[in-house]
């Protein structure tokens, strides 16, 4: 059963049934917000249920067929799963949980994540690369706070809205960075500072230029290397399968042997 469980958790089938699951489940959860007639609604608490179940009886599948179980818990995203399949088997209809529950039913669209192996890899590079990623954060932060005291310094008598103090100016500079209308701020203040045009464009060089490129530089490389760590271990979990695929022909042959010596022998 071990066996059979196993090849069936690898299979892509189940996997893409998983998904199709996952995308139900979050049809349900969008046609909840509409005002639904009681019988579609009794309709929908059924499918939701047997949705319910369907990931429980997955959650069991991949439990069973994992050869260490005490492994099992080691992986985040399987923690993850089950916690969510856990708390949604509680009853909570009508009741002061109901607004948990809820939540909980729209985070079983994160199990999309943890289904699919691109997803993960992508999710897993994000927070590997984050020890990288807080130094270069830390920098930017470093020249916001510069460039928002000078800001606010100089800008702020004409127009205290967007430059009245250090974390208002911070917030306009987001804005600058993210060129969401920061040729307005800018001509703005050239109308009393001609030259202010070159502390804009200096701190979009700084910012969208250089250090979110570096960020992306990061989690690209931090990308690579996971997707190389997961090609590898997915060659060598094949290749135990087709070792075990191997070992079961060779016991089947073995008793067809054994069967048909008994059956020369009587």
């Amino acid at each position: 059963m071990k066996l059979t469980l196993q090849k069936l958790v690898e299979n892509k089938l189940f996997e893409w049934s998983v998904v199709a699951v996952i995308i139900i489940s979050a049809l349900l959860i969008g046609a909840k917000t509409y005002r639904l007639s009681p019988l579609a609604e009794q309709i929908i608490l059924f499918a939701d249920w047997a949705v319910t179940l369907f990931f429980l009886a997955e959650i069991l599948a991949r439990f069973i067929a994992c050869d260490n179980k005490k492994r099992f818990f080691n992986n985040g995203w399987n923690i993850f799963d089950t916690l969510i399949v856990a708390v949604s088997l509680i009853p909570i209809q009508d009741s002061e949980m109901a607004l948990l529950g809820r939540l909980v039913r729209v985070f079983r669209v994160l199990r999309m994540v943890s289904i699919i192996p691109e997803l993960r890899i992508l999710i897993n590079s994000l927070l590997k690369a984050m020890p990288q990623l807080s130094y270069v954060m830390l920098l930017m932060f470093i020249i916001f706070y510069i460039y928002g005291a000078v800001g606010s310094f100089f800008f702020a008598p004409i127009n205290t809205v967007l430059w009245g103090d250090i974390a208002t100016s911070m917030l306009t500079l987001f804005r600058v960075m993210t060129f969401e209308d920061w040729t307005d701020v800018m001509y703005e203040t050239m109308t009393v500072y001609p030259l202010s045009w070159s502390f804009y464009i200096s701190f979009i060089f700084f910012t969208a230029f250089a250090f979110l490129n570096m960020v992306i530089g990061i989690v690209v490389n931090v990308l690579d290397q996971e997707k190389a760590a997961y090609e590898k271990l997915h060659a060598a979990s094949e290749n135990k399968l087709s070792q075990l695929d191997r070992i079961e022909k060779e016991l089947v042959e073995l008793k067809n042997i054994i069967k048909k010596q008994q059956s020369k022998e009587t």
